[in-house]
């Protein structure tokens, strides 16, 4: 199966990602579109799997495969998080429904790390432009900073939001130039230092719910099975599952 038509035909979660869902788009703004699809069960059977993620087929649109987008929420990939918490879905079917409703066993205290490792590496990059060029890239210098109130808000009070509301003519000052670099600096320090204090009383758990994530990505893969073979539709435990397989292939049994 090619890979345009794992997202074509089988994407279960797409959203506007990206400056429109930060509430930080202008009139020249792209949107960018994320997804998760779920490739067929009868495709991992194969040698060659199905592809962990699939670019396109649109421009500005990306797509994981939902067990890689579950492994990847589970290690509070900022980006995966995010997309988890857009307000603009475009599409939810019924299994894209419960992955939202699932969206909380995926938040834990680990996104302290890792939203902060996310923000060093994005301002060596900017010192990097700063050394070379005598300024930064001013856009990503203010997402940035969107990235570090997201996370000082998120480890405050549990609940992750992205929209910057009534941060965004700030923010779009910075992406302006209109910030010197030293007060930009300042401001990327007082973040921080915020986050690190919220993260040492967070209300979030230290560990995300693997095992509430795990039942979830089992029973995906299994409703998959059943769809694509009746004999499998009602097999359970796994041995089964298999048993019922080989008979579907016509292979003899003992």
């Amino acid at each position: 199966m090619h890979s345009e038509a794992l997202v074509r035909d089988h994407t279960i979660y797409s959203c506007v990602m990206g400056s429109r869902a930060f509430g930080l788009a202008t009139d020249d703004s792209d949107t960018d579109r994320r997804g998760v699809f779920l490739a067929p069960t009868p495709l991992f059977w194969r040698l060659d799997k199905p592809p962990t993620h699939v670019e396109g087929p649109a421009d500005e649109q990306f797509s994981w495969e939902l067990e890689r987008f579950c492994v990847l929420a589970l290690r509070a990939n900022p980006n995966i998080l995010e997309c988890l918490h857009s307000p603009l879905v475009e599409y939810a079917d019924d299994t894209g429904r419960a992955l939202l409703a699932l969206r909380e066993a995926f938040l834990s205290r680990r996104a302290h790390e890792t939203f902060a490792r996310y923000a060093q590496g994005q301002h060596r990059k900017l010192e990097a432009d700063v050394r070379r060029h005598g300024a930064p890239r001013w856009k990503h210098a203010m997402h940035l900073l969107r990235l570090l109130m997201t996370s000082r808000d998120l480890l405050r009070t549990g609940t992750l939001t992205i929209d910057v509301g009534d941060q965004r003519e700030p923010l779009l000052a910075v992406k302006r130039g209109e910030v010197p670099w030293p007060r930009f600096e300042a401001w990327m320090s007082r973040l921080g230092a915020e986050a690190d204090e919220a993260g040492a009383r967070s209300p979030l758990p230290a560990e995300p719910d693997h095992a509430r994530v795990e039942d979830f990505l089992v029973g995906a893969r299994r409703a998959s099975a059943g769809r694509a073979d009746p004999d499998v539709r009602e097999a359970h435990p796994d041995d089964e599952v298999v048993q019922g397989v080989v008979r579907g292939r016509g292979v003899r049994q003992p």
